[in-house]
């Protein structure tokens, strides 16, 4: 299956619709003859055009009264117009970086994990984390497995009371039982830029475990909301129409 491309794309311009609330025409130029083009809106696939020369797409846009919206154009080829890439690749964080692991049998009872970051683009910096102590147990669990216990009589495990329940955690990347449960982490407002993150265990004795560290994760802080547009100039002979943009306080 051949990946979108967004290579050969520009001046993707946005329209509001008088006529049509909520709803814009999405204008662009592309090289791209032999392919269909799709139009994405804040990552998710919002329409796709029926010709290889539209250049243009009328699409519905969500309801985001302090959120700016972000609206990509990308070419795919005409059997996969309708195929949704949206997740195909990872995208930049907006603002804040989420953290997830797993909550693993193994991890010490009294356990707690801390988060580290590097606070900008360099190594992870382990003398100041960025997270208070997360317990890993905050109740008694003593769950052991899937199979151990009567199907639909209790919770995945040995006799699983206490377990998160089927599909409530991460269906798919682990046993049932604890093992599909898991721990999250939200970091605050981060500066634009690359930022990496580790995350260690310690047990009630104090002994701390080797990090796990985080693949490198770029930052793009969302941009703040326009106040007010007021033109600023006007060239009839250049038919230059200049724009000012005031940032909302």
């Amino acid at each position: 299956m051949m990946a979108r491309t967004a290579s050969g794309i520009d001046r993707v311009r946005v329209v509001a619709m008088a006529n049509e609330p909520m709803h814009a025409q999405v204008r662009w130029r592309s090289t791209h003859q032999d392919m269909l083009h799709q139009v994405y809106v804040n990552g998710r696939l919002a329409g796709a055009t029926g010709g290889r020369g539209d250049r243009s797409l009328l699409v519905a846009l969500p309801s985001s009264p302090t959120r700016p919206l972000r609206v990509e154009v990308f070419a795919v080829p005409p059997g996969e117009a309708y195929v949704d890439f949206g997740d195909a690749a990872p995208e930049a964080q907006r603002g804040r970086v989420e953290l997830v692991w797993l909550r693993r049998m193994g991890l010490p009872a009294a356990g707690a994990a801390r988060v580290f970051a590097s606070g900008g683009d360099g190594p992870v910096d382990y003398t100041s984390p960025v997270s208070e102590p997360l317990p890993i147990w905050p109740a008694w669990q003593a769950q052991g497995g899937f199979g151990m216990s009567r199907f639909g009589a209790s919770d995945f495990g040995y006799d699983g009371s206490a377990a998160v329940g089927f599909g409530c955690g991460l269906f798919g990347e682990g046993p049932f039982g604890f093992d599909a449960d898991a721990m999250r982490w939200v970091s605050e407002e981060l500066a634009d830029g690359v930022h990496r993150f580790a995350v260690t265990v310690t047990d009630a004795c104090g002994s701390e475990s080797a990090p796990a560290e985080s693949e490198p994760v770029t930052v793009v802080r969302r941009a703040a909301a326009l106040g007010a547009l007021a033109v600023e100039a006007y060239d009839n002979a250049a038919g230059r129409l200049v724009i000012g943009i005031a940032a909302a306080k």
